[in-house]
C-alpha cells in the first residue's frame, strides 16, 4: 500500500472500510440512477485528494530533494498530475484501482475546484471572474466530436446514459483551487507580518521560494510548479504582489504599484546576496570547526602530516571566512541605509499629504481673519441675547422683597420648630428606655435577694436535720444498755 493511500485511509472519514467498495466501483453509472450517491462519492474523492496534497503526500515529478537544513522533500501541494502513476498510488490490495476517478476530475473541472494547469497559465482572466470559462482542448478532438455525433444519432445524450461507464483517465496536470487560495493567503499574511518596512516586502524569486517553501507543511516544500502557479495567482488573480518573472514585491496599505522598478530589482539582489553570504559564512564556520577537530584527532593518532594538512585547510577557510564576513557586513550596512532612506521617503510622502490636508481644511475655514470675524459676530449676537433678557425682566411684575424676607423667616422658624420637636421626642424615648432598663434591674435584684433567702433557709433546715440525726444516734446506744 502506497503512502498516499495509507494517508487517505487514515485521515478521511469517508474512506471507511464499508465505503471502499462503493468508492472504488464504477459509480459513474449512478449519475442518473442514484445522483445523491454519485455526488457523495465524487465529493469524498475530491476532498481526500485535496487534503492529501495539502499535507504533501504527492511527490513532485519535476524535482527531488530539498534546499533546507533537513533536506526536506519537495512535493506537489497545489498542482497534482492525473496519470497512470496516480492510479497505482491509489490502488487498493483488496479493491484494485479507483475506476471512476476520471469522473471525479471531470466534475471538479466543471465546478472549477480543479483547473487544468495549461489552461490556467494561458488564461488572462481571473479565477474570481464569472466570464472565465473552462474549455478543455481535448474535448474538441476529432475522435470525441465523432463519438458525440454518433451518440446524438442514436438518441443518447452524453452524461444521461445510465449504462455508460466512466471515461478513461486523461493524463493532465490540475490546479487545486482550494489549496492555491489557502497557500496565497498564508504567504501574504506571513510576508506582511514579518515586514518592518517596505523594503522587507521585496524578494527575488529565489529568496521568495526559500522563504515560503514550507508555507503549507513544515515537513515538505512546495514544488517549482506550485510556486509558478502561486506567483501567477498572487499577481494576476488576488493582485497581492507585483511580479516580473524575477522580482516579487508585495503590496501593502495604499500601495498602487503596477510594475517592478530598477530600485526594486537592486534591493531584491542585495537581499539575495546577503542570504547567500550568510549561508556561506555558516558553512565556513562549520568547516573550520571540522578541520580543527580533524587536526586534533590526527595529532592524537601521531599523524603529523594529516594534522598539518587540516591546519592549512583551516587557515585558508579562516581567510575565506574573513573576506565573506567583511563583505556581508558591508552589504548589511548598505541594506540598513536603504531601509532608512525608504522610510524617510515614506515619511516625507505622509508629511506632504498631511500638509495638503491641512491646507484644504484651512481653505474651508477661510483663514484667521475670517475666524476672528466669526467670533466677533458671535459675541455681538450673544450680547444681544443678554440685552433682550434684561428688557424682558424689566417688563415683568414688581415683587416686594420684604414679603419674600418675611416668608423666608417663617419657613426657617417652622423648620427650627420641627427640628426641636423631633429632638424632644428622641429625648423622651431615650428616657423611657432608661427607665425600663432601671425597672428591669430592680426586678432582677429582687429576684436574686429572694433566691438568696430561700437558699439560706434551706441550708438552715439541712443543718437542723443533720443535728437531729446525730443526737438520735447518740441516744440509741444508751437505751440499749
Amino acid at each position: 500500500m502506497s503512502g498516499l493511500l495509507s494517508y487517505i485511509l487514515t485521515h478521511e472519514d469517508a474512506f471507511r472500510k464499508n465505503r471502499l467498495p462503493s468508492l472504488y466501483s464504477d459509480f459513474a453509472l449512478q449519475k442518473s440512477t442514484n445522483p445523491d450517491g454519485y455526488a457523495v462519492n465524487v465529493a469524498a474523492w475530491e476532498h481526500a485528494l485535496t487534503n492529501a496534497a495539502r499535507a504533501g503526500q504527492f511527490p513532485s515529478s519535476r524535482s527531488t530533494g530539498g534546499t533546507g537544513e533537513r533536506q526536506r522533500k519537495k512535493t506537489d501541494h497545489i498542482v497534482i498530475r492525473a496519470d497512470e502513476t496516480l492510479l497505482r498510488e491509489l490502488e487498493s490490495p483488496e479493491w484494485g484501482r479507483p475506476v471512476a476517478l476520471a469522473s471525479v476530475f471531470d466534475e471538479a473541472i466543471q465546478k472549477r475546484s480543479m483547473v487544468p494547469l495549461q489552461l490556467y497559465r494561458t488564461s488572462g482572466a481571473s479565477l474570481q471572474k464569472k466570464q472565465w470559462k473552462l474549455i478543455d482542448p481535448g474535448v474538441l478532438s476529432p475522435w470525441n466530436v465523432m463519438s458525440w455525433g454518433i451518440k446524438q444519432l442514436k438518441g443518447i445524450v452524453v452524461g444521461s446514459d445510465s449504462f455508460e461507464s466512466s471515461p478513461r483517465l486523461q493524463v493532465q496536470e490540475l490546479v487545486l483551487v482550494e489549496n492555491l487560495k489557502e497557500a496565497a493567503s498564508r504567504v501574504t499574511k506571513q510576508a506582511l507580518s514579518l515586514s518592518s518596512s517596505k523594503v522587507d516586502l521585496i524578494y527575488s524569486k529565489e529568496s521568495f521560494m526559500n522563504e515560503f517553501s514550507t508555507v503549507m507543511d513544515d515537513m515538505t516544500e512546495l514544488s517549482e510548479t506550485d510556486f509558478d502557479v502561486l506567483l501567477i495567482y498572487l499577481s494576476r488573480d488576488s493582485n497581492s504582489i507585483v511580479y516580473d518573472g524575477k522580482t516579487v514585491k508585495f503590496k501593502s496599505g495604499n500601495d498602487t504599484s503596477t510594475q517592478i522598478t530598477q530600485q526594486d530589482t537592486t534591493i531584491a539582489s542585495i537581499k539575495t546576496l546577503i542570504s547567500s553570504l550568510s549561508q556561506q559564512v555558516a558553512n565556513l564556520e562549520g568547516k573550520i570547526n571540522d578541520l580543527n577537530n580533524t587536526a586534533k584527532v590526527a595529532l592524537n593518532n601521531k599523524n603529523k602530516v594529516s594534522a598539518l594538512s587540516a591546519l592549512r585547510s583551516k587557515k585558508l577557510a579562516e581567510q575565506n571566512l574573513k573576506q565573506r564576513s567583511d563583505t556581508l557586513a558591508q552589504l548589511e550596512e548598505i541594506y540598513t541605509k536603504i531601509e532608512q532612506a525608504a522610510d524617510q521617503v515614506e515619511i516625507v510622502r505622509v508629511m506632504e499629504a498631511s500638509t495638503g490636508v491641512l491646507r484644504g481644511l484651512h481653505a474651508q475655514v477661510g483663514g484667521v481673519e475670517k475666524v476672528e470675524d466669526v467670533v466677533e459676530e458671535l459675541r455681538e449676537e450673544m450680547s444681544k441675547v443678554d440685552e433682550v433678557g434684561n428688557i424682558l425682566n424689566e417688563a415683568g411684575p414688581a415683587i416686594d422683597e420684604s414679603e419674600i424676607d418675611e416668608e423666608l423667616e417663617a419657613l426657617e422658624n417652622q423648620e427650627q420648630q420641627a427640628k426641636e420637636e423631633k429632638e424632644a421626642e428622641e429625648t423622651r424615648n431615650k428616657l423611657a428606655e432608661l427607665d425600663s432598663i432601671h425597672q428591669a434591674a430592680k426586678e432582677a435584684a429582687r429576684k436574686a435577694e429572694a433566691e438568696q433567702d430561700t437558699a439560706s433557709d434551706l441550708a438552715e433546715s439541712i443543718g437542723k436535720l443533720s443535728q437531729m440525726s446525730i443526737e438520735d444516734r447518740a441516744e440509741r446506744p444508751l437505751e440499749s444498755k
